[in-house]
């Protein structure tokens, strides 16, 4: 297929308009429309050309010279606790309006661009023919000014998803909504009321700006360094020494933070409070989708506890936990069964502590209970270095370097070998093939990447940083199992493994090394392979990695019923395995769901080719 690659930003690469002819690409499918509109979420407002506008030179049509679709995508004033700014939004709504969908349909929605930029959207989480994916220079144009697009996508799977623009920043500026798949037959599980709980940072910056701030001073957001007031000069200035030889800081959870954040549920800020209604005795389902550009939120409902039963979209062994920590772009679905007549806070931390989201669970209307107390911002540790304890202190050029562990034809020569020093002494059973530290070895993958974690192992047991020591059940990634085995249980008969690095000083992202305005090749996958795709966090923050087309299997000890995700999250000095059944022709974006990384170049061209012979393995 021809491509007419437009350079932009790096990040941007994949945004700019590519052609592959995708709009007549997919077969004609019976049209059909299952659009609600949440009255919380549905806000009809003027449209209005801000000062901040991505695109200020806005020429409006008139409405009669439009024609009718299913998604209408356009500019929206409204405001934010009482604050007025504006939104590139679908149909009127921040979020847009919930798309409900039954498992077994075709679904075709016709998407109307009405902004002077282009624009696309994501179906995050759904398997559907690449073209009709909506990731710009991937497999598709994007919607061009003035442009109607036609999605056909076949539903072959129930549960809780959401779509999204994969377009410049229009998702930090509003452009998301929640999908609802009904199953085919019956779920597993019951319940009485049905909530959809969107979570997302809302900021009345531009997006742009936010970008350039994080490139000349990347802890620009960062407000909770510590100050002499609390730690006294001298442990300052040690502290700051010690870190300043690793270019780190132990404060530096969130790239963007609560300094230009403000929380969100379902459009709406704290203050406003969202209310979802129930009474008592009801079992109440909470779908929490996490749609934040650059956030990742603790979840919990003080007084409830919650049974978990659906991971994004697929239904899980119920676990019951008191805290979530939902990763940027996953989903969680929950049963709690509030008893008392009384409101319930829904409350959602972000992992920084520099802010919150919060809603209620009430009998009625106007209800609300108290916001629990802000627990202290969390610091990074050795541990998140890679590094065994307090006195493995020291500069990065000491450090072990590390080489890219390049895939071998058979998993028996899979990776590098297990450091057996770093195990503990005192382990009382042994340590499971995935939770193995792993060294690195000599490649510190070029100027793209500040450091490496000189050992990383899986932490798939562990909460993550902030939450370690609750006095509560936190739930943790071995606690997931698919409620049924998988379709395949082939062992995997290669490894891909792939490194997340980053430049902080020079904000930028990428893979072993790269951003992907310097990745001269797709990744190639082979079409009915099972495939291992391992991942190394050689940074010191969270990664929420997604693959578009092809589920993931989290390897995480489940054994046959490892549970299968869109979206996972790496922690620091983590090494991280999914296992793929490769069954998606074409080619597939695959990037960190952090905005402002993918966008700084955290993204790569996933390409599934059918002959075996003629694949050029880069990684193999």
């Amino acid at each position: 297929m021809k491509q007419d690659q437009t350079e932009a930003s790096d990040g941007e690469k994949h945004l700019s308009g590519v052609s592959q002819g995708a709009k007549d690409l997919a077969p004609k499918i019976s049209r059909r429309k299952f659009l609600t509109s949440s009255a919380s979420m549905a806000a009809a407002a003027s449209i209005v050309l801000p000062a901040c506008s991505l695109a200020p030179s806005l020429t409006r049509k008139r409405e009669e010279d439009w024609e009718p679709a299913d998604l209408i995508v356009d500019r929206l004033a409204f405001s934010v606790d009482g604050r007025p700014t504006y939104a590139v939004a679908l149909n009127g709504s921040v979020p847009g309006p919930t798309l409900r969908f039954k498992e077994g349909e075709d679904v075709v929605l016709r998407v109307q661009n009405r902004l002077d930029v282009d624009t696309s959207i994501h179906w995050h989480g759904l398997i559907l023919p690449p073209e009709m994916d909506g990731v710009p220079g991937v497999s598709f144009r994007g919607i061009a000014p003035g442009e109607t697009f036609t999605y056909r996508i076949p539903i072959r799977q129930n549960g809780t998803y959401w779509y999204h623009s994969h377009s410049g920043f229009q998702e930090q500026l509003g452009m998301f909504g929640p999908i609802i798949i009904e199953p085919a037959k019956s779920d597993p599980f019951q319940w009485d009321v049905d909530h959809v709980v969107m979570l997302s940072d809302w900021t009345f910056e531009n997006p742009s700006r936010i970008l350039a701030r994080l490139k000349k001073s990347s802890g620009y957001y960062n407000y909770q360094k510590p100050t002499i007031a609390d730690d006294g000069l001298a442990a300052i200035i040690a502290n700051r020494m010690k870190w300043g030889a690793m270019r780190m800081d132990p404060t530096d959870i969130s790239d963007v933070t609560g300094a230009t954040y403000t929380y969100m549920v379902n459009g709406t800020g704290p203050e406003t409070n969202w209310t979802g209604l129930f009474s008592p005795g009801q079992k109440v389902r909470l779908r929490f989708v996490n749609a934040g550009a650059a956030t990742y939120f603790d979840v919990r409902i003080p007084g409830l506890s919650m049974t978990v039963v659906q991971v994004d979209g697929q239904n899980v062994e119920p676990v019951v936990v008191d805290e979530i920590r939902v990763a940027i772009a996953e989903t969680y679905d929950v049963i709690v069964t509030p008893k008392k007549n009384q409101a319930y806070t829904v409350f959602a931390e972000s992992m920084d502590r520099s802010g919150f989201a919060r809603g209620t669970l009430a009998p009625q209307s106007g209800m609300s209970a108290a916001i629990p107390e802000r627990r202290p911002r969390p610091l990074l540790t050795m541990k998140q270095m890679g590094m065994g304890g307090a006195g493995a202190m020291g500069s990065m050029a000491s450090m072990p370097k590390v080489e890219n562990s390049s895939a071998t034809p058979k998993m028996a020569g899979m990776g590098a070998k297990p450091m057996a020093a770093e195990q503990p002494m005192a382990a009382k059973k042994p340590i499971p093939d995935w939770a193995k530290p792993v060294t690195h070895n000599a490649e510190d993958h070029g100027p793209g990447n500040t450091r490496v974690a000189p050992v990383s192992r899986g932490r798939l047991d562990e909460p993550g940083i902030g939450l370690e020591d609750m006095d509560h059940r936190v739930l943790v990634y071995t606690d997931l199992k698919c409620l049924v085995p998988g379709e395949d249980q082939r062992e995997p008969e290669r490894e891909i493994e792939m490194h997340l690095t980053g430049n902080m000083e020079r904000y930028i992202w990428g893979f072993d090394g790269k951003k992907y305005s310097e990745a001269s090749e797709p990744i190639q996958f082979r079409l009915g392979e099972r495939l291992r795709l391992t991942f190394v966090n050689d940074t010191m923050m969270n990664h929420p990695i997604h693959l578009h087309g092809m589920w993931m299997e989290l390897v995480n000890g489940a054994g046959e019923r490892k549970p299968r995700k869109h979206t996972f999250n790496v922690k620091p000095a983590e090494r991280v395995s999914v296992d793929i059944t490769v069954d998606a022709p074409g080619r597939w974006a695959m990037h960190c769901h952090i905005l402002y990384h993918m966008d700084a170049g955290m993204f790569r061209v996933v390409e599934v080719v059918d002959d075996q012979n003629a694949a050029q393995e880069e990684y193999s």
